[in-house]
């Protein structure tokens, strides 16, 4: 059972990352591990952060994929 429940997570994982939609369960425990003395941002926080990267232009501005 844990092997599939292993195989099941990454699929999640995979599928979510396919669509833009980081892991903030993985963000948190590397915040944890490589950085222990700085607060990860909020769920809501790390949204918004990963959409701005993904979609700002260089000048802060959010642009969207259809012109």
């Amino acid at each position: 059972m844990t092997d599939l429940k292993a195989i099941l997570l990454r699929l999640k994982e995979t599928c979510l990352l396919m669509v833009g939609i980081p892991d903030y369960d993985r963000y948190v425990e590397q915040m944890r591990l490589r950085h222990p003395g700085r607060p990860a941002m909020t769920r809501e926080e790390f949204f918004w952060d990963r959409q701005k990267s993904r979609y700002a232009d260089g000048k802060g501005r959010m642009h969207g994929g259809c012109s």
